[in-house]
């Protein structure tokens, strides 16, 4: 069983940066899927950037403005996250799949003056 632990969420001003990072509980090495989902309220939950064998996907709201990363040495998926809009306020989760798919417990990021 896979845990997945984000960190890094928080209270910005709009044009700020945030960076999140997932722990994961296990070797990330052979997860074919990594990457980072946010959901706003009242609205389903979104794919933001993902890794899959190595190539990276991004949702054509955050191209240019986030990027992701991973550490298979650390168990470590990030999300760099600048110019940031109050459009992007959302709780983000940590996605990664081997064999199933599993879930972080979210991080709330609130862009706001």
């Amino acid at each position: 069983q896979v845990q997945l632990v984000e960190s890094g969420g928080g209270l910005v001003q709009p044009g700020g940066s945030l960076r999140l990072s997932c722990a994961a509980s296990e070797s990330i090495f052979s997860m074919n899927v990594v990457g980072w989902y946010r959901q706003a309220p009242g609205k389903q939950r979104e794919l933001v950037a993902r890794i899959i064998s190595g190539g990276r996907t991004y949702a054509d709201s955050v191209k240019g403005r986030f990027t992701i990363s991973r550490d298979n040495a650390k168990n470590t998926v990030d999300l760099q996250m600048n110019s940031l809009k109050s459009e992007d306020t959302a709780v983000y989760y940590c996605h990664a799949f081997y064999n199933r798919d599993y879930w972080g417990q979210g991080t709330q990021v609130t862009v706001s003056s």
